[in-house]
C-alpha cells in the first residue's frame, strides 16, 4: 500500500458510501482510462468477471469455439467454460512465451474447414510480457474474429507506447492482491466501444432494467467494484509508475546477480515492448548447470523459508481442459518443466534479494 489509499477508504467510510458503485468507481474507471489510454473503463469484481462479461457481449454460448492461450493461469479458459463453449488451445513462441501467431492461423484455418469459424481469440500478456500482439491482430482482423486481451499481468506495460490491454476489441485487467496493484480483489473490462462498456455495466449490475420495480428481460451478474475497493485502487494508481520501477528493478538486480550462471537464461524484452516485469521468471538448464535442476533450486529456497514456484501449467496439459482440441509445438511445456518465478514483489528490499540470489549460487 501506498500513502493515500487509506486517505480514500476514509472517505467512502465518513460519506457512508460503502456499497457497489459511488464517487471512488467512478474515479478509479476514470485513472484506469487515462493511464492506458482506453476510451472507456468499468470496475468490477474481478478479472475473471471482465472476462467473462466480454465473452457474453460478443455472443458466445455453447459450442462455440474460443481460442485461448495454453500457457496462461486456468481463469482465462474458465469463462469459456462457463458459457458452454469449447477452448481451442494455442501453445507459445518463444520470443514472448505468449500465443503463437503461426498455430493461431492454423487453427483458424482448420475451424473454417470444418465450418466452426472461430468466435473470439483470447491471448494472454503473461508475467507482464506483451504478446506478439500485432501479427494477433493482423490475423484476428484477416479473418474478421474479435480479440479479447488478458492483460491481468500486464498493467502498465506497452508495445511502441501503446498499452497491452488496448489492442483488441476488449482488454481484461486484475487487481488481486498478488498482482502489481491491488483492489484487495477486482478487475476491470476497458475498451475503445462505449456499448461494451455500458452494457458491461448493466450486466454486471444484475442487468437491471430502467423501470421503477426491479425488472429483469437479460440474466445479470454480481460483479460491479465496491466503492471501498475503488477507493483502494484510486490510492494505488498513483504509485503504479512507482511499482512498475520497483519491479523492473528486482529484474534488473536478478539479471546482474544470476545470469552469469550456466544454465540460468531470463525473458528479455522484444524491440519496442516494455514489460512491468509483473514476475521475475527465470529457465534452468540441467545440461549446463551441472545438473542442477528447477527443483533443485525451488526446494532449496523453500528450506530457507523462501517460496518460488513452477511456471504455469499449460491449459492442455489441465485434467480439467485435457479433452479440448490444442495447437501444441512443446514450447510451454519445456516453460513447465524448466522454468521458476522468483520472488517478486516490490516492498522487497536488496538484502531480502542477496537472500535470494545467494541460495540460488549455493546450489553451484
Amino acid at each position: 500500500m501506498g500513502d493515500n489509499e487509506f486517505n480514500f477508504v476514509k472517505e467512502a467510510f465518513d460519506t457512508n458510501w460503502i456499497a457497489p458503485l459511488g464517487p471512488h468507481v467512478n474515479g478509479f474507471e476514470h485513472d484506469l482510462e487515462e493511464f492506458t489510454g482506453s476510451k472507456y473503463a468499468a470496475a468490477l469484481s474481478s478479472g475473471t468477471a471482465a472476462l467473462h462479461l466480454a465473452l457474453i457481449m460478443l455472443g458466445i454460448g455453447p459450442g462455440d469455439e474460443v481460442i485461448c492461450q495454453s500457457f496462461t493461469f486456468s481463469a482465462t479458459a474458465n469463462p469459456i467454460v462457463y458459457l458452454g463453449a469449447l477452448p481451442v488451445f494455442i501453445d507459445s513462441e518463444p520470443e514472448t512465451w505468449n500465443m503463437d501467431p503461426e498455430l493461431l492461423e492454423q487453427a483458424i484455418k482448420d475451424g473454417i474447414a470444418k465450418g466452426k469459424k472461430p468466435k473470439a481469440i483470447v491471448p494472454v500478456h503473461l508475467y507482464g510480457m506483451p504478446a506478439k500482439i500485432e501479427q494477433i491482430m493482423a490475423i484476428a482482423n484477416r479473418y474478421d474474429i474479435p480479440v479479447i486481451e488478458d492483460a491481468a499481468e500486464a498493467l502498465g506495460s506497452t508495445i511502441n507506447g501503446k498499452a497491452a490491454g488496448t489492442f483488441g476489441v476488449m482488454g481484461i485487467l486484475s487487481f488481486n492482491g498478488n498482482k502489481i496493484i491491488t483492489t484487495s480483489g477486482g478487475g476491470a473490462l476497458i475498451s475503445d466501444e462505449e456499448k461494451f462498456i455500458t452494457q458491461s455495466r448493466f450486466l454486471a449490475t444484475q442487468a437491471r432494467d430502467n423501470a421503477p420495480h426491479y425488472q429483469h428481460s437479460q440474466i445479470g451478474y454480481n460483479y460491479r467494484m465496491s466503492n471501498v475497493c475503488a477507493g483502494i485502487g484510486r490510492g494505488q494508481m498513483q504509485v503504479l509508475a512507482d511499482r512498475v520501477n520497483q519491479r523492473r528493478k528486482v529484474y534488473e538486480y536478478y539479471v546482474a546477480n544470476l545470469s552469469n550462471l550456466p544454465g540460468i537464461t531470463f525473458l528479455p524484452e522484444p524491440d519496442g515492448y516494455f514489460s512491468n516485469r509483473w514476475l521475475t521468471t527465470i529457465l534452468v538448464d540441467p545440461e549446463k548447470a551441472n545438473g542442477i535442476d528447477r527443483e533443485a533450486i525451488r526446494i532449496s529456497l523453500e528450506k530457507e523459508n523462501i517460496e518460488s514456484r513452477p511456471l504455469w501449467k499449460p491449459m492442455h496439459l489441465q485434467p480439467v481442459f485435457q479433452k479440448y482440441s490444442s495447437y501444441i509445438n512443446g514450447i510451454s511445456e519445456q516453460l513447465f518443466n524448466t522454468g521458476l518465478c522468483l520472488p517478486s514483489g516490490s516492498n522487497l528490499t536488496e538484502n531480502d534479494l542477496n537472500r535470494v540470489v545467494n541460495n540460488i549460487k549455493l546450489n553451484y
